[in-house]
């Protein structure tokens, strides 16, 4: 069994609400000073610099999963991970096709950078994605299922874009993987969201700044080689403990 300290939820400088600092190269030192093994890369509706920071991380040790955080009709947040880049691109023109006809205002929302390995920039993704897709939840989930990848949603605590802040309740039937808190520990967030009993309960830094990656973090038990499948497996085996600051909470 392998141990890995994971923060799925990470955004680059492609996210315009990220700041600048979230090259790719940045990221990856950011990642390893963390103590971090496995990371995903998750900007807003975009899979732009999944590959850039992959290439960074080549030879380090550490590990980048791709996704992108989906913003649904609902106007929930879901972490959406797939098994490379190139599955996450795909993903991204379906979304790019579902997303409203707006460019992005950079004085208002920020740039959206897209960049190479070495964290320069190679262009700007003009498109607005700091947006709703005109997708629902559940067409969302059964999309990414569809394409092999996974659905968590995101932060489900929190009361803007959070599954239950938000929306209050969890679809029945929908195949996620996971639950991430955005805010709560794991036995605050049973006893405010019931609901949540049974599922497997995740954290993430939602990482924006580079001092915020890996201030939440989950420790996944693998018995395989770590991909996305090793990954859904030890969710539903509850093969995991989640840390927040100085507390940690076995599952």
């Amino acid at each position: 069994m392998t141990f890995y300290r994971a923060d799925l939820h990470i955004h680059t400088a492609l996210s315009p609400c990220a700041g600048e600092e979230m090259t790719p190269p940045r990221i990856v030192a950011a990642a390893i000073m963390a103590g971090l093994q496995l990371i995903a890369v998750t900007d807003h509706n975009s899979a732009g610099n999944i590959a850039a920071v992959q290439e960074a991380a080549r030879g380090t040790g550490l590990i980048v999963l791709a996704g992108l955080e989906v913003q649904t009709r609902e106007d929930v947040h879901l972490v959406c991970l797939f098994n490379s880049a190139a599955e996450a691109l795909e993903w991204q023109s379906i979304v790019y096709q579902r997303l409203p006809a707006e460019e992005n205002r950079e004085e208002y929302f920020g740039c959206q950078l897209l960049l190479d390995a070495a964290g320069r920039e190679i262009g700007r993704e003009k498109r607005l994605l700091l947006t709703s897709v005109d997708m629902g939840l559940e067409e969302v989930v059964r999309e990414v299922s569809g394409r092999g990848g996974v659905c968590i949603p995101a932060h489900v605590d929190r009361p803007s874009y959070g599954l239950l802040g938000h929306l209050g309740l969890i679809p029945e039937g929908l195949p996620f993987a996971a639950m991430e808190l955005g805010l709560l520990y794991p036995d605050e967030a049973l006893k405010q969201f019931p609901t949540l009993a049974g599922w497997p309960l995740t954290v993430a830094s939602d990482a924006h700044y580079l001092k915020d990656i890996g201030r939440r973090v989950t420790i996944f038990d693998f018995v395989e080689e770590i991909n996305l499948k090793s990954l859904h497996q030890s969710l539903r085996r509850q093969q995991f403990k989640v840390v927040v600051g100085q507390r940690d909470n076995f599952r």
